[in-house]
């Protein structure tokens, strides 16, 4: 069976078609990610306000460490789009990408469970209220146990898409919700024989949910004959040292990247705290919804690497301009109608998290309304950002788009917002200015380094050599 590289440059229909068919699963599996993290905060709230503030604190250094560690690893996608591309014999230099990230993500997992240990240095030092303390402390030493299992799987994510099976991703994730959900019931408050363990429950399951992904992920593609025979397991103890550096020198500065954008929106959030209870839950309900819309350019930057990879392994410069520019098309289309949707139907979107018309949410649903305005305002400039930076890892170019990043998002981006927020009258709505100033600067600058992909030397490969005299 033939690997799915094209065997010619495609129209710009087919283009369209086979991006969007791409695209599709993997922005629908973001979503349904969302949706189950989402049911972990629906459980742990029934135990209370202190244990849903406790796991709050320890997700948000969690989730960054899980969210870089995750595109770290996730380097692997534009290499295996490579080896494809190219049509020359793949097998091995997928299965040896595929080893080392495997490799990379058990790496990277380990140091980043380490990490997230530092949690109770760091709510002491921030202040934070001893009984909550103590159980963040407590669900935190359980769910670092989950980082290793969701690198694993988020590697075999990667493959699979890679290799044309995008489906398995949205129906691996939409699988473990239902997991997540079961055991979250079970393992929380006693149910069918379980031990109740409160907010100890929660953590259980999802070390539950992470390793049941990952077996669901494994047995996928021992059954599926065009991923089986890549023997991605094969082998598991031989090393490629060449191959790994590789993965870590595009890795390291996706993750640099990941991590300036993950660190403006946390700063915006205690930024906004200062300035009160209501604008800090405005600000939380309107960024959920901003971060709701934004998973399906989020997929689309997916596919856009893996689309745009094809093309730079086959040295197909045509491919390449039309596998980034329809992509872009697609991220910014769907952003409009976002946006539209922000400013027509503003209560609308917010009655997916609260009544907007309670009296007892209107400080709330106030503040909410005129930060949906600033975040429909920077929704197209976040879809080019998304999918712009897709397409530049798709030609294994991520230095100078971290860069980017971290100039866009810490100097006009944050420097915008502190000096509105903090030194005029604007407060909140100067915080969502400098947010929509720091994704628009990203936006120009990523923007124009695609653009100017071919006067940089950016579709030349340079990459490990897809046939090496190695054992595989």
């Amino acid at each position: 069976m033939r690997d799915p590289a094209p065997l010619e440059t495609p129209t710009w229909g087919q283009e369209l078609r086979a991006t969007a068919l791409l695209a599709g699963p993997l922005a629908l599996a973001n979503l349904l990610q969302m949706l189950t993290y989402a049911i972990d905060v629906i459980f742990i709230a029934r135990l209370g306000e202190e244990p849903l503030a406790a796991s709050a604190l320890a997700v948000s250094l969690f989730g960054l460490v899980l969210w870089a560690m995750t595109a770290l690893a996730g380097a692997v996608a534009p290499l295996i789009a490579e080896a494809v591309g190219a049509r020359s014999p793949s097998l091995r230099p997928v299965r040896r990408s595929v080893r080392m990230a495997l490799w990379l993500a058990v790496i990277s997992g380990i140091a980043g469970m380490g990490i997230c240990l530092l949690l109770e240095p760091i709510m002491r030092v921030t202040g934070q209220q001893e009984t909550i303390i103590a159980l963040a402390t407590d669900y935190n030493y359980l769910i670092v146990f989950s980082m290793v299992p969701m690198l694993l799987a988020a590697v075999l994510r990667n493959f699979v898409s890679a290799l044309g099976r995008p489906i398995f991703a949205t129906a691996i994730t939409g699988a473990g919700i239902f997991v997540n959900g079961f055991a979250n019931y079970a393992f929380i408050f006693g149910n069918f024989g379980a031990p109740e363990m409160g907010l100890r429950g929660a953590a259980v399951a999802t070390i539950l949910t992470a390793l049941f992904t990952l077996a669901a992920y494994v047995l996928a593609i021992r059954l599926d004959p065009r991923l089986h025979r890549f023997r991605v397991f094969g082998r598991l103890w031989a090393p490629d040292w060449e191959r790994f550096r590789q993965l870590v020198r595009i890795g390291t500065p996706i993750a640099l990247t990941v991590t300036a954008e993950a660190g403006i929106f946390g700063a915006a959030a205690f930024m906004m705290g200062r300035f009160g209870a209501a604008e800090l839950a405005g600000h939380t309900v309107a960024l959920q919804l901003a971060a709701l819309a934004f998973q399906i350019p989020f997929g689309v930057s997916q596919a856009a690497t893996i689309r745009v990879g094809y093309f730079y392994g086959a040295r197909d410069g045509e491919g390449i301009k039309r596998a980034g520019w329809v992509a872009l098309g697609l991220g910014v289309g769907f952003m409009s109608m976002t946006a539209g949707a922000m400013v027509f139907a503003p209560y609308l979107l917010l009655s997916i998290y609260v009544d907007p018309y309670a009296a007892k949410n209107a400080a709330l649903v106030g503040f909410a309304l005129q930060y949906l305005v600033l975040a429909a305002a920077f929704q197209i400039v976040d879809g080019i950002q998304a999918v712009a930076a897709g397409a530049l890892r798709g030609l294994q170019d991520t230095r100078v788009p971290m860069w980017i990043a971290i100039f866009s998002y810490w100097v006009p981006g944050i420097g915008a917002g502190i000096g509105l927020g903090f030194f005029t009258s604007l407060q909140g709505i100067g915080v969502w200015i400098g947010l929509a100033t720091g994704l628009a600067f990203a936006a120009i600058l990523l923007l124009s380094r695609w653009m100017a992909r071919e006067r940089l030397q950016l579709t030349r490969r340079s990459s490990v050599a897809t046939v090496s005299p190695q054992p595989a």
